[in-house]
């Protein structure tokens, strides 16, 4: 049975508001955080990226699914989302990559979705009230009393002190060659890593060792060429909340005293965020997409940017601040709300930025962060100085 044919969905939100449409991609139920996503295109990668776990995704573009699901966009081996809801899911998908629909995919790896939704309406309730627990139930549970299904979504975990990071890392460390010949080793902490990461720094001479997230300081220091140190230390995207990654900020912290360059995005900036001293909060209801601006401070440069990220840093643009590393800056932040977007050890080779410039699905606007991350390890640039490639 297709998705289309599976009948009535409804999905029912933690403080009691309820939309009906029709189940798409798996029938059965599922709860999670209810978060949206502003992207028009990417959605496969969006689907595949583990920063996603235990969430539900709400598509603001209103058509969905026509480009189909392919075998190559693939940010990791599986889909990750909680649970996916659209509006209006393509009848019959159109691109030469395709292999089959985005509804049978979802349906294939057990996926509970909903499309028929007013998903406006609904992001506007959560731009309103914030994100918040969810459930979407299909079947026989779709018949059940909305306020019997409230309780369901209730009794999930909330998002707030929640450590994900080892429910979606490698179990065993792997290695990304260097394309070409090898000029660094870098060791990449998996906190949710997307495959397109590895493979961008790859393409700059860097050998890639991925490490699983309960990593310890000793398999880190052995994980360059030939069981030596390595030329920098990466740490990735992921989901959860930063204030309980206790093993990998204590990791992050033996990292900077050593003075080993450091680059982390999303999940790693608010864990170098946490070394540091800064503090993180939740967003009431983040940034998802790949259409948000953000400003270089150091270069007054804007960039279009990928952002997944419930959490954030708790800074103020500009603002130096004394750590038990030297000089630390808030050195990037959201032009949308002035969330701070990237930070930078003026005494340390260190950085970090909230987004994600691997770009996939795009934009390729802050790509030139790997490189900024290759002349740190060839001491070409120092911590403080003000970039010359923007």
């Amino acid at each position: 049975m297709s998705s289309a044919e599976q009948g009535g969905a409804v999905l029912v939100l933690e403080d009691g508001r309820a939309f009906r449409g029709e189940s798409y991609g798996a029938v059965g139920r599922t709860v999670g955080e209810a978060v949206f996503s502003t992207g028009m295109t990417g959605y496969q990668e969006t689907l595949t990226d583990p920063s996603y776990h235990r969430q539900v995704v709400v598509m603001t573009a209103p058509h969905v699914g026509n480009t189909g699901y392919n075998d190559e966009d693939q940010e990791s081996t599986r889909i990750w989302v909680a649970g996916y809801v659209v509006r209006d899911p393509a009848r019959i998908p159109s691109n030469w990559r395709s292999r089959r629909s985005l509804g049978d995919e979802l349906a294939a790896q057990g996926v509970v979705g909903i499309s028929g939704v007013d998903t406006r309406a609904l992001t506007r309730h959560l731009r309103e009230r914030g994100a918040m627990r969810v459930g979407i139930f299909s079947g026989p549970d779709a018949a059940r009393p909305v306020e019997e299904l409230r309780r369901v979504v209730g009794e999930a975990p909330a998002m707030v002190g929640t450590d994900l990071a080892s429910l979606v890392s490698t179990d065993e460390p792997y290695t990304v060659p260097a394309v070409g010949e090898r000029r660094f080793s870098v060791a990449a902490l998996d906190l949710g890593i997307k495959s397109m990461t590895p493979q961008r720094m790859a393409e700059r001479g860097i050998e890639v060792t991925v490490l699983p997230s309960t990593a310890s300081l000793e398999q880190v220091l052995t994980s360059g060429a030939d069981g030596g140190a390595p030329d920098g230390v990466f740490f990735s995207n992921g989901p959860g909340d930063p204030a309980a990654a206790t093993h990998e900020i204590e990791l992050l912290q033996n990292v900077l005293e050593r003075r080993i360059p450091f680059f982390g995005i999303c999940y790693g900036n608010q864990l170098l965020g946490r070394a540091l001293g800064f503090g993180t909060y939740k967003l009431k209801y983040g940034h998802r997409g790949i259409n948000q601006p953000v400003m270089d401070l150091s270069t007054r440069k804007v960039e279009v940017t990928a952002h997944n990220h419930g959490f954030a840093v708790d800074g103020r643009a500009g603002e130096v601040r004394e750590t038990p590393y030297g000089r630390a800056e808030v050195s990037h932040v959201c032009l949308n709300d002035d969330v701070v977007e990237g930070l930078r050890c003026l005494d340390t080779p260190a950085f970090s930025v909230q987004y994600h410039p691997e770009a996939a699905a795009g934009p390729h606007d802050a790509s030139y962060l790997f490189d900024r991350f290759v002349d740190l390890m060839a001491g070409t640039a120092t911590p403080d100085e003000n970039e010359k490639d923007a």
